[in-house]
């Protein structure tokens, strides 16, 4: 592109930047907000939209801290973009599969320019406005490339920045700090040490080498437009971890989060020592709300997934100019055993639970009487003696659930798998997981589901903080489910402890798994639906293998997909048991949101 053309380029993107702040500001105080949580809900999306805006203050509602005038804090970085991200990126990736996540995981490719400062809400227009007077002075001086040097020692990864063009960025650093602080009245401090890009920082020594390998695959010469970038995040989390939310979560009591999948949850690992295990007490970066949520509902993020990218100035050889972007922000179960040393194998799967903790709520009408809220919900529920609303606690399937049950036995019936036994936890779920997988199979005639109290899921992890009231083996059977009258569980549904310890827990299953193995002739496949903390709690004991610790086991469980499944096989000649393949591969799918027709099709 000619010199010519990039400059008109530029005057065009400043054209159509979106809606300045002001403007933004103005369209929120007509909508009735006040003008200090207007500009609170501004700086917190990077004063992009009226729509971003409007959403924050909608989601923040009920945030205790909404009124609250704690400022953002602002980090100035200068950001690589084109091949040489590319190959960062890819360095990130590589070193994360490789060793492990180390501390430079945490935020993206990046030079350090000034440090976090704080600027009050009504002044950040101003803050942008100081980078780009900035941004325009030194566009003439700024280096067309930056010469990198890899340095490396046994904590620390990166490249360092030759001593002419660093002093340039010095330079910028410097003249922003001094702009911020007359047009914003901002206290910013420029990096004025060796200005580096970290690659890994606080890996473990013996990985150096790896890392240092992975290293010299990226060229650091390789073509790169460099962005001087703003970005915030919220000062009161600073120290906090983050996590992200994998389902959603209904509340059961007062004191808990409502967290949607995706959520980000900041958590503070200083206050979680008088928490149930299992659960963690933290607050949403959403809503900015509080409360305990279930651990296993969420996975680590990254620091830098809950910060807000505001302006940004681009450095380019032909064009410079400033820019307003967007946030970036398990069943072929096995044949007839042909090896005449495997003479039995076990198969655990765990039903699917598609229903939130609270969505009973919404099917059912003023008296008391159910009906099909959703057409994924049953058209029915079974009957029992004691009221409906105990099915909040132990829910049915849903209707895609009941299809991918039955789809699996299905597929098992196609790879001539032949189920002698089947066990099942008392949970309404696990018996109709192990009933339509049995109707796939084409033996429901045939097999009878033996329903054992043992197989309940880890009673910590029961928001009710009660063992539920699971329906009965008589209305289980006069509900048509094929239900073996005649088994006597290992574990009544007495000696199911609410709230019990993670080692209460571990030693219930490994009992259990143990009293099934020795129940059942030494031949044959034995069926288990249990939950998905059921394929690590009942499989490790059989392997021979030590308990997980409950927060690796958490974070495990927490992977398992609907329908996970494990496979062990017993070698006789061994006396041990292995873990195979399972004949049936995982199915997958996607979320289905709900529609409405109005939204969108008729309405604006």
């Amino acid at each position: 592109m000619a010199v010519a053309e990039t400059q008109l380029y530029a005057k065009v993107a400043n054209k159509h930047r979106s809606k300045s702040p002001s403007v933004l500001l103005e369209s929120l105080l007509n909508k009735g907000f006040s003008a200090h949580i207007a500009q609170k809900a501004l700086a917190a999306t990077g004063q992009k939209t009226i729509e971003d805006a409007a959403k924050w203050l909608h989601s923040h509602c009920n945030d205790p801290s909404l009124d609250d005038p704690i400022p953002q804090e602002y980090a100035l970085y200068l950001c690589p973009t084109g091949h040489l991200y590319n190959h960062l990126q890819e360095f990130w990736k590589e070193s994360k599969r490789q060793c492990g996540k180390n501390r430079a995981h945490e935020i993206f490719p990046h030079i350090t320019l000034c440090d976090f400062f704080t600027c009050e809400d009504q002044k950040v227009e101003l803050l942008y406005d100081a980078l780009k007077r900035v941004g325009d002075s030194f566009s003439p001086c700024f280096p067309s490339s930056i010469s990198l040097s890899l340095h490396a020692s046994t904590s620390y990864l990166g490249f360092f920045i030759a001593d002419s063009h660093a002093n340039i960025l010095k330079e910028f650093a410097v003249a922003f700090s001094s702009e911020a602080s007359a047009l914003a009245d901002c206290h910013v401090k420029p990096c004025l040490k060796q200005f580096h890009l970290t690659l890994a920082h606080k890996f473990y020594p013996h990985h150096q080498k790896t890392l240092e390998q992975l290293a010299k695959c990226i060229n650091p010469g390789e073509t790169c437009q460099w962005v001087a970038a703003l970005y915030s995040r919220d000062m009161r989390f600073v120290h906090y971890q983050t996590l992200r939310a994998l389902f959603q979560y209904k509340p059961q009591n007062i004191d808990e989060l409502m967290i949607n999948a995706g959520d980000l949850i900041y958590v503070d690992p200083t206050q979680q020592s008088d928490v149930s295990e299992g659960w963690v007490i933290g607050t949403s970066h959403r809503t900015g709300c509080r409360g305990f949520l279930p651990e296993n509902y969420t996975e680590r993020a990254n620091e830098s997934d809950t910060w807000v990218k505001h302006r940004e100035y681009v450095f380019a050889t032909a064009s410079r100019f400033f820019t307003q972007t967007e946030n970036e922000p398990n069943v072929k179960l096995h044949r007839e055993i042909h090896n005449p040393s495997m003479s039995r194998s076990v198969t655990k799967v765990f039903s699917l639970q598609v229903f939130g903790k609270s969505w009973l709520q919404q099917c059912l009408t003023s008296d008391g009487k159910y009906y099909r809220a959703d057409l994924n919900f049953p058209s029915t529920l079974p009957k029992r003696k004691d009221s409906v609303k105990q099915f909040e606690y132990d829910p049915p399937l849903s209707c895609c659930g009941i299809f991918q049950s039955r789809l699996i036995g299905e597929a098992l019936l196609d790879q001539e798998v032949t189920v002698s036994y089947v066990y099942s936890s008392p949970a309404l779920r696990c018996v109709q997981t192990a009933q339509h997988l049995l109707q796939g199979l084409k033996l429901d005639q045939k097999v009878k589901i033996r329903v054992e109290p043992g197989l309940f899921d880890w009673t910590k992890w029961e928001a009710s903080r009660v063992i539920p009231d699971f329906m009965t083996v008589t209305e289980l059977v006069e509900a048509s489910y094929k239900i073996d009258t005649s088994y006597r569980g290992n574990f009544p549904l007495s000696s199911l402890v609410p709230s019990e310890s993670y080692e209460e827990y571990i030693s219930r299953s490994s009992a259990v798994i143990q009293q099934i193995i020795t129940a059942c002739p030494s031949k044959g496949v034995i069926l288990i639906v249990g939950h998905g903390s059921s394929l690590a709690s009942f499989t490790r004991p059989l392997l021979g293998l030590p308990a997980r610790d409950s927060s690796d086991f958490a974070q495990v469980v927490r992977k398992i997909p609907s329908l996970g499944m494990c496979y062990c096989e017993e070698i006789k000649e061994e006396n041990k048991w292995q873990m195979v393949n399972p004949p049936v591969k995982t199915l997958t799918h996607g979320a289905n949101a709900a529609f409405n027709w109005r939204n969108g099709i008729v309405e604006d």
